[in-house]
Parts: structure tokens; C-alpha cells; sequence
């Protein structure tokens, strides 16, 4: 089952982009409709649970014949924070494992050369030399808490490479580092550490409270803004022609402390700064898990990430004007 362009003309790419609904997809929709030049003539199909149950092979099946893709960018999974991923280890490894296996199936069923799947640095190896670099995926067990999520993960990157070898296929990985942006997940409890301290900061800015931030705030993390990254997925699945996984991140200078994120979504909130309070009797975690994007600049050396302040500012402009409807 593949579509066929007639005699003489070039079809325009079909995208299906699955969990089209999320942080990272919404990022690419912004793309699409905002930077037209990023995706030429591409037309794009965002799915959402709503459209298929990715766990179930007939129903991706049946859901990408139906719109004939020639490209796939692979966002959906099953995903959760840290409480979550110990809580939930069995259905996030098996739901995780069905949503990859099913996806990379009917993209091949479909005749789809190009498929970019996404990962997340948490699945890399719990003890690794720094800066991580995309070869060391597989160089020893993950972080104990998240391994259900972590092996699932880390099996579409293999399963990737077994399409390529036994198909012929482009299939890839990508792997960002620490998304934000419009519509993320601003639970305090089970969200990121970027979301959560917004969503913190909104309480106490409207009960003229104390925001405090657990630990020193001293520990380094790379943030990649939500549409910085999209743009970058977009030229991976439809510009980039290698089959090596790609970080996705900005560059090691440009890594935040923590008291930075805190400062800057207090600024960003319009917080006074001096009600900013550390708590040091919270642990602090580790304290750098920077990620090399050697591999990315060498193809991209003049890829221009959205300033952090920049950023934040319109994350948090979103936030609190959707702030009713938005996942909290």
C-alpha cells in the first residue's frame, strides 16, 4: 500500500505526525503555520488518541492507510514523571513497546522511507561519562526509577535499525533534552521541573506568597524551547538524509542553573524576585547531565535556538492566559 505520483509530477510529502497533540507537536503545528519556509509545500496530519489507539496494531494500521503518508515523526508514548515511572513500570514499558512497534509497522506497510522517532536523554545510562553523545545509549543499564519507560525507549532506536538494515528505510532517532513551551504539562506534581516551577509561581504570585524552589538551585540542565525544537524534527524528517540518531539540543555554554529557570519564570511572571526562596534542606539531584550537540552542529553549525529569556517569556504568557484549559 503506497501512494503513486502520475507521470511527471512530484507529490508533496504527507506527514503524519503521532501524538500531534502534545508539547512537541503543537510546536511543529506553530512551525508549520508560522515558518512555512521550514516545510515547503509538506502537508501535515496531526494525530491525537482521539484518531487511533497506538497500542493496537489494526487501528495504526488501518489509521495510516487512510491518510497515505510518506513521512512519519513519531512523538506519541505513554509518558509520566518521576512518581509515575516507578509507579507504572510494567504499563509503561509494555504500552511503550506496542505504541513503537505498531507505528514503525504501519510506516513501513505504508511504504514510508522516513520515519524520525523520538526519545529522551533520561533513557541513556544511569553512570556515563559527560558530556552524553547519541553512541552511548546502550553502554550500561538506565537510572533504576524510569527502566520500563528507559529499555522501551531505547528498543526503538534498535527497532529502527533493524527497518533500515532489513527494509532499506531511513528510520531515526532524535533525542531532546529538557522541552518547554505552550501546552506542556504544568503539573505540579507529575510534570517537568520548567512547568511545575510555572505553575508554583502562578500560586504564588496570586496568594502573595513565597516561590520556593527545592535545593540549592545550583545544578546545570540544557532546556530546549518546544518550537526551537520542532524545527529542528521538521528538518531532520524532511531535509536530513542520515540514519544516526541526532541530540537536539543547544550548546553546552548555554546550559541554566536552576536559580537562573527560577529567576527567569519570576521575571517572566512579572514575581517579585525577593520573595524567590531556596529550600537547601531539599537534595538537589545531580547536578549536570549535559549532552553534546556536536553531532547536530556539524550539520547545523548556524541553527539559532529562541534566547531563553525570549522563551520562557512566551511560555509563560501562554500558560497563564490558557491557564483554565491547559494540562495541569
Amino acid at each position: 500500500f503506497e501512494r503513486e505520483a502520475g507521470e511527471g509530477e512530484t507529490m508533496a510529502p504527507v506527514v503524519i505526525v503521532t501524538g500531534g497533540s502534545g508539547l512537541v507537536g503543537k510546536g511543529i503545528e506553530w512551525v508549520v503555520q508560522n515558518k512555512p519556509e521550514v516545510v515547503g509545500d509538506a502537508k501535515f496530519v496531526f494525530l491525537s488518541s482521539k484518531d487511533a489507539d497506538l497500542r493496537d496494531e489494526a487501528q495504526t494500521v488501518a489509521c495510516f492507510k487512510k491518510h497515505s503518508p510518506t513521512h512519519v515523526i513519531h512523538l506519541a508514548a505513554r509518558v509520566g514523571g518521576l512518581f509515575k515511572n516507578m509507579r507504572s513500570k510494567v504499563e509503561m514499558m509494555v504500552e511503550n513497546i506496542a505504541i513503537n512497534n505498531n507505528v514503525l509497522h504501519a510506516a513501513n506497510e505504508c511504504g514510508v522511507d522516513r520515519c524520525v522517532s523520538m526519545t529522551s536523554t533520561c533513557v541513556f545510562p544511569d553512570k556515563v561519562e559527560y558530556p552524553i553523545s547519541e553512541d552511548m545509549l546502550h553502554e550500561g543499564p538506565p537510572h533504576p526509577s524510569n527502566e520500563g519507560y528507559a529499555y522501551a525507549k531505547r528498543m526503538v532506536e534498535v527497532l529502527s535499525r533493524c527497518y533500515n538494515e532489513q527494509y532499506g528505510r531511513n528510520y531515526m532517532t532524535v533525542v531532546p533534552t529538557n522541552v518547554f513551551g505552550p501546552f506542556d504539562n504544568f503539573n505540579i506534581d507529575d510534570g517537568h521541573v520548567a512547568p511545575g516551577l510555572m505553575h508554583k509561581c502562578y500560586h504564588a504570585k496570586k496568594g502573595g506568597d513565597n516561590l520556593t524552589v527545592w535545593g540549592t538551585g545550583k545544578p546545570l540542565r540544557q532546556f530546549i524551547f518546544s518550537r526551537d525544537l520542532a524545527e529542528l524534527v521538521l528538518w531532520s524528517t524532511l531535509t536530513y538524509a542520515g540514519k544516526d540518531s541526532l541530540m537536539l539540543c543547544p550548546d553546552e555554554a548555554d546550559e541554566i542553573s536552576i536559580a537562573q529557570l527560577a529567576d527567569t519564570v519570576a521575571a517572566s511572571m512579572g514575581f517579585p524576585s525577593d520573595r524567590l526562596k531556596f529550600d537547601t534542606s531539599k537534595a538537589d539531584g545531580q547536578y549536570k547531565k549535559t549532552v553534546s550537540n556536536k553531532r547536530l552542529r556539524g550539520h547545523r553549525p548556524d541553527f539559532k535556538f529562541t534566547p531563553f529569556s525570549e522563551a520562557m517569556k512566551i511560555t509563560c504568557q501562554w500558560f497563564e492566559d490558557n491557564y483554565e484549559t491547559c494540562r495541569k
